[in-house]
């Protein structure tokens, strides 16, 4: 199936504008019902704006840029491609993403990046919605994200594998695909945040393939469920993870094309302005439109890789003047 680009736009601005006015809305009847606002706003459901491969809710600073690098080895695994003589994937570098988030308002996250595995070149944004209060008033944490990603690959490379009509013209619109996800969190005391995250894609083209144990087809769109956690053991210590799962009967059993859902465990370490997480994930790609429906390797046959995220946080503003 083929979405055009205004249909999708058309779809993300009705979609915007529908939270906007709920949020509205929400937070109106929730004020009246509980008199003035006193409500104090619960901070850092999470510590960063990924847990590992997830988006979190939480949202760049107003006038402050997040620069990250965020880095994949190789399988760990001798059955995967691993083993002592690739030193359990150090010696290869699955993907690497250079990415700098802007923060427009407290709310508000624009983001640009450029990832080592098919040259992906994205761009981001997310807005919060609403934020927890400590007192329960608003329950749960709200955002919304979009990420939009250019593949510049030469055409032998992008079209390798797929282009089997002589009559098939080439067209740059190909190399875009789109991710728009509901990010739902909610932190439980000091130690213990989680999250729910309802995710939609599109892929401007794909592969043609079918599934021949149940003759199922690929498809451009896919719908996904997300979850993840953090749980702190210190006040700069903690353990986090997250996962996907595709709802797709082209991945189901695919023998000939075996399709894994993305899960990421690791160790988060906040030192001062720096967040440093060290995880694994069979993940291999970084990004949503790329992990997510491509993920090819299996924790249970080696096919995890060590990896690393490392972000900073630097103010844009200024000196205040006194």
């Amino acid at each position: 199936m083929r979405i055009s680009i205004k249909t999708l736009l058309f779809f993300s601005f009705i979609l915007s504008g529908t939270l906007l006015i709920a949020q509205d809305d929400m937070l109106s009847m929730l004020d009246s019902a509980s008199g003035p606002k006193t409500h104090e706003k619960v901070s850092a459901s999470f510590k960063g704006s990924k847990i590992i491969n997830m988006q979190t809710t939480e949202t760049v600073k107003k006038k402050t840029m997040d620069f990250s690098v965020t880095h994949r080895f190789g399988n760990i695994g001798k059955e995967s491609g691993g083993g002592g003589h690739q030193l359990y994937g150090f010696d290869n570098s699955a993907d690497i993403r250079i990415g700098f988030d802007f923060g427009i308002t407290d709310n508000l996250t624009l983001g640009i990046a450029r990832s080592k595995q098919a040259e992906l070149i994205d761009g981001l944004v997310k807005y919060r919605i609403l934020t927890q209060t400590k007192d329960n008033h608003i329950p749960l944490s709200l955002a919304i994200y979009a990420d939009m990603s250019y593949n510049p690959q030469e055409a032998s490379l992008f079209y390798s594998g797929k282009v089997v009509d002589p009559e098939f013209k080439q067209n740059d619109i190909h190399r875009f695909a789109y991710t728009t996800q509901l990010l739902i969190a909610r932190k439980f005391g000091w130690r213990f945040s989680m999250q729910l995250t309802p995710t939609y894609q599109h892929r401007n083209y794909v592969l043609g393939s079918i599934n021949a144990d149940n003759g199922a087809s690929e498809t451009n769109d896919l719908i996904s469920m997300g979850g993840g956690f953090r749980f702190m053991l210190t006040k700069r210590l903690g353990i986090i993870g997250d996962y996907y799962y595709t709802f797709s009967d082209y991945r189901t059993n695919n023998k000939a094309n075996p399709f894994y859902n993305p899960l990421a465990l690791g160790i988060e370490i906040e030192t001062g302005g720096h967040v440093f997480h060290i995880n694994f994930t069979n993940a291999s790609g970084i990004i949503e439109n790329n992990y997510i429906p491509n993920t090819t390797d299996s924790w249970l046959q080696g096919g995890f890789k060590f990896g690393f995220n490392i972000s900073r946080v630097f103010n844009l503003g200024g000196k205040k003047k006194h």
